[in-house]
């Protein structure tokens, strides 16, 4: 009988690949159409949506078109009548000002606190405020509006789970696709300010990062909020991006930080005044 060589048991358990654990972060709730629109097959929500008219038989040897491929292109039609909708809406605003941050900000939150003044004084200039319409910092930039005696406007998004529009949101929108809501907001904005909050703050942060970057949109400037909750964002920026060459030192410029209610409703004012001529 052959012997077993000691060890070789160890070394086949660590070759074996461990089992991947799938994690359904979607949570409870109706599906959106984002996730319609991303899904890579068709699903049980699907199938009482009509179909599409149906192809003729295709030539012998050629694949036939997958159906969820077939789907899309009546999406455009859905995806078209939001931003109709949003365009129709926006246009008529004003300049406005879009604020992001956290929806899980208390009340009693500092930054709370400032969003509220932030925007007052914003409003108080003339500026509409845009929030994502939630709790949190979209809240007390919706408050803050209001106390300003600006026009709040609460741009909401379809979500797994219910989100309320805030009771400080005079003008509300409702978005199925993100995409769609997210051109609302760099198309009817004079300027973004960001405050502290999670991967959907950074998402805005980013993505009017390289719209400027780019110059897809030209004079707009900025403002993160609280530089203490921002520094470390900041040094990785400068030590990692900007060091390798992975960005150009103009592109730093792009950022400006404060800790000042004054100071930022001052930057997004002077901004839109030398955008328009001083007026």
């Amino acid at each position: 009988m052959q012997k077993r060589r000691k060890g070789s048991t160890a070394k086949r358990r660590l070759r074996q690949k461990p089992k991947i654990k799938h994690v359904d972060r979607r949570g409870p709730g109706p599906t959106t159409e984002d996730e319609r629109l991303f899904s890579r097959r068709i699903t049980d929500f699907e199938a009482a949506e009509e179909l599409p008219p149906e192809v003729e038989r295709l030539p012998e040897g050629f694949e036939p078109i997958p159906e969820e491929t077939l789907r899309d292109p009546w999406r455009v039609f859905r995806i078209m009548g939001e931003f109709v909708d949003g365009f129709d809406t926006l246009a008529r605003i004003g300049p406005a000002v879009a604020i992001f941050g956290s929806a899980r900000t208390p009340r009693k939150d500092p930054d709370y606190v400032a969003a509220t003044e932030t925007c007052r004084l914003l409003a108080e200039a003339g500026f509409a405020i845009m929030t994502g319409a939630g709790p949190g910092i979209m809240e007390a930039a919706n408050k803050g509006a209001q106390r300003g005696g600006g026009l709040s406007i609460g741009l909401n998004i379809e979500l797994p789970f219910e989100q309320d529009i805030n009771s400080y949101v005079d003008l509300s929108l409702t978005f199925r696709y993100f995409f769609v809501r997210k051109t609302m907001f760099v198309r009817y904005s004079e300027g973004f300010v960001i405050f502290p909050g999670g991967y959907g703050t950074m998402d805005e942060l980013f993505e009017a990062l390289t719209l400027i970057q780019t110059g897809k949109v030209h004079n707009f400037p900025l403002v993160m909020y609280n530089n203490r909750y921002h520094s470390t964002l900041m040094r990785w920026l400068r030590n990692s991006m900007l060091a390798q060459g992975k960005i150009s030192p103009e592109d730093l410029d792009i950022i400006v930080t404060t800790n000042s209610p004054e100071q930022t409703a001052q930057i997004i004012v002077d901004a839109h005044n030398a955008r328009n001529g001083g007026g």
